[in-house]
């Protein structure tokens, strides 16, 4: 009977120490977990010792383990912050390149102004003297109203460079006519044969031309760069919906409450619920491609026949050619306006005397020659500035769609595409095996891990693609050489006088514009199709933000 209770005995004691070893294992497990918790800044007492019944879990898988009830609720908001800490890491590094290129260029066009403001000053000082001081409002209004244009936009260049040739047009007239009293009314009348008798030469039409289309391109690309920094800026701050902190807490910590420290998601699990968290992100991919090409577009027009540092540059030496070429043909310009405007009136013989000794005219203006010029120190170029931009706007192509798969590129967020079959699959550590859905918000319907309400799309993101859209319109406009209205949503330009062509080389006659909708149908074409006249789309895209606005509510 010994020998049998002897036996009996062993395999007693054996039971209890496979039991007491798997407790003390299951108790070093949660002490990890523990560890890791209160690492985070939480209360250790919320963390248990050893594993414990799981029925009290709502998102994590019940049965044992090693997370309490205030361990899941504190791990649903810190996947919450940790989702958007990822993602601010990706927009944030974006908004960075853009914030840095446009405050290049807004630095570099200002400190282009300011050089050739200067230039002109210091050299027209130097071969004009006198007369050029008793003038020199002239040219300072000329560029207080460039550096308006470019800061705030609400200047017409046609008519404000129309307006400088004009009163330049009365002071020089008087000058080469200072013989004579000339009234207001007479000069109003000497500025209607401008265009006819064409006094400065060819020189107006041209710079009024160069001007116009670097300046529109230049101003133009800028707020590109500002817009596209505003839109990543405002949907890197778009919160995660409820369904989606879920999503995130059952991949990121519930591994946790099976003891599963080490083990990361599977990356096409990643991949379903960062396109389910980022399905209206996904949304803005459409409208955001066509703003880069638009971007790209206008950077080749800034490389090329638009180059606002090109005309800048020497803008001082085509005004003085123009003052000259005035000089050399004042006597015909003037037999012209008196045969159209009538004998202008004598001065009296003391007057005319004293007059042409002030202005000295013939004994002061000379030809302006280039090499007197001094350099201008920007500190950049313009080529340098736009090739740099260029590749990163090649690198922001796509950036919305890609961005779930770049979340899950991070070592943080999931394990590596080899690793599918040791990895969190949301119930345990094995192969994850769902396919994963397409971006954007209608591709949401049949995802695997979230719920995504598709009918309700997000009134911030949805406001970003009207942004967007409205500035590729104007990328549009700048492209073509036309002028570009900030402040109306329209696509108008603002008439004939901003150009619409290339005049000293060959361009499209068209913006190369690709905006289709998802039906892969073309803007245009649609509205064509509809008999919607092009001059009225402007205000159908009016109406259409007004109702956006409207329907907030109801989306909400």
């Amino acid at each position: 009977m010994a020998r049998f209770v002897l036996p009996a005995l062993l395999c007693t004691l054996a039971a209890l120490s496979a039991a007491l070893l798997a407790a003390e294992l299951k108790s070093k497990s949660c002490s990890e977990v523990r560890r890791l918790y209160v690492s985070k800044g939480f209360d250790k007492n919320d963390a248990p010792t050893h594993e414990i019944n799981g029925d009290h879990l709502k998102i994590c898988p019940q049965g044992y383990t090693c997370c309490s009830q205030e361990m899941e609720e504190k791990y649903n908001l810190q996947s919450k912050d940790d989702f958007k800490s990822v993602v601010g890491e990706q927009c944030n590094h974006l908004q960075a390149v853009f914030a840095s290129r446009y405050k290049k260029f807004d630095e570099f066009f200002k400190e282009l102004l300011e050089n050739a403001e200067k230039s002109l000053n210091d050299m027209f000082v130097k071969t004009y003297g006198h007369l050029y001081m008793q003038n020199s409002e002239l040219f300072k209004d000329l560029f207080e109203e460039l550096k308006r244009y470019y800061v705030a936009g609400n200047v017409n260049l046609e008519e404000m460079l129309n307006d400088f040739w004009a009163r330049l047009l009365e002071r020089m007239f008087r000058l080469v006519n200072s013989q004579y009293h000339f009234t207001d009314d007479y000069l109003e009348c000497v500025s209607k044969y401008t265009e006819q008798l064409k006094p400065f030469g060819d020189v107006p039409r041209k710079l009024k031309l160069q001007v116009t289309r670097a300046f529109v391109a230049a101003r133009t690309f800028a707020q590109g760069l500002a817009v596209a920094r505003d839109v990543v800026s405002k949907v890197s701050m778009v919160n995660p919906t409820a369904q989606c902190t879920h999503a995130l807490l059952k991949m990121i910590y519930c591994p946790h409450c099976q003891g599963l420290v080490t083990v990361k998601p599977c990356y096409n699990y990643c991949s379903n619920i960062m396109r389910g968290c980022l399905a209206n992100q996904g949304d803005l991919d459409f409208e955001w491609n066509n703003f880069i090409d638009a971007m790209l577009m206008v950077a080749e027009r800034l490389e090329g026949p638009f180059n606002i540092e090109s005309v800048m540059d020497p803008i001082d030496v085509k005004i003085s050619d123009a003052i000259m070429n005035m000089q050399e043909n004042s006597v015909q310009v003037s037999q012209k306006v008196f045969q159209g405007c009538g004998p202008p009136k004598p001065l009296p013989a003391g007057r005319i005397s004293r007059s042409i000794s002030e202005s000295a005219f013939n004994a002061r203006f000379r030809p302006f020659h280039p090499e007197e010029r001094p350099t201008t120190a920007a500190g950049t170029s313009l080529d340098r500035l736009v090739t740099d931009v260029k590749e990163k706007l090649k690198q922001a192509k796509k950036f919305w769609s890609s961005l779930p798969s770049n979340v899950c590129n991070d070592e943080r967020m999931a394990a590596g595409n080899g690793n599918e079959d040791d990895c969190w699959n949301g119930k345990g550590k094995s192969r994850y095996l769902f396919a994963v859905t397409g971006n954007g918000l209608a591709n949401q319907g049949n995802n695997p891990e979230v719920q995504v309400d598709t009918s309700k799309p997000d009134i911030l993101i949805l406001r970003q693609i009207m942004a967007l859209r409205v500035m590729t319109s104007k990328m549009k406009n700048a492209y073509n050489g036309n002028d570009v209205d900030f402040f109306d949503i329209s696509d108008e330009s603002s008439g004939e006088g901003s150009g619409s062509g290339c005049a000293y080389q060959q361009c499209p006659s068209e913006f190369e514009y690709n905006a289709t909708d998802h039906s892969g149908k073309s803007v245009n074409d649609k509205a064509s199709s509809a008999g919607v006249p092009a001059g009225a789309r402007p205000y159908f895209l009016t109406v259409f933000c007004i109702l956006s606005l409207v329907m907030q509510g109801e989306w909400r």
